[in-house]
């Protein structure tokens, strides 16, 4: 769905399990700071909302985008966190740099998931132009931040659950 036609800060609340016993791992890419520092703030606002504890929230940077598949890597495999939640933005510019970039980091994001049995989430944004990020980072749009971490919350929860029918 468009992000235009939904506010990415709408969730039904009591539809988010408890994150008391979770632990994740946030990736941000230092690209285009102003928005992947309100990206950050949602997210983490938005587990310790939803019981999070400080120490069980982990915040590593890489330099851009197409790095945050490493740094999520590197979660993985050096920590015991629950989930990895990653945090960027990329705009287009004139050149194709935009979409190398964007589909290096969704590939790279969907291989981790594929691979490894803990939850990677996909929250970079896209986007045409500066207005559209600020509008998904903190602005009229809502938060992509606080999108992922909810997304994050649940896909722990159903991994959790998941492990009931394990063969």
């Amino acid at each position: 769905m468009a992000t235009n036609l939904k506010n990415l800060s709408d969730y039904d609340a009591s539809a988010v399990p408890s994150a008391k016993s979770m632990k994740f791992g946030i990736v941000v890419s230092e690209w285009n700071p102003a928005i992947t520092e309100a990206l950050l703030k949602g997210a983490f606002d938005t587990l310790k909302r939803h019981g999070a504890k400080d120490e069980n929230i982990i915040v590593a940077h890489v330099p851009g985008s197409f790095e945050l598949t490493q740094g999520a890597r590197h979660f993985i495999k050096r920590t015991d966190v629950d989930a990895v939640i990653c945090l960027g933005c990329v705009i287009r510019g004139d050149t194709p740099h935009f979409d190398y970039v964007c589909q290096g980091v969704t590939r790279g994001i969907t291989e981790l998931n594929v691979r490894y049995k803990k939850p990677v989430i996909f929250g970079v944004l896209t986007t045409e132009n500066q207005q559209q990020a600020e509008d998904r980072a903190g602005g009229k749009l809502g938060n992509k931040g606080d999108e992922g971490a909810i997304t994050a919350i649940k896909m722990v929860a159903l991994a959790r659950e998941m492990k009931r029918y394990k063969k």
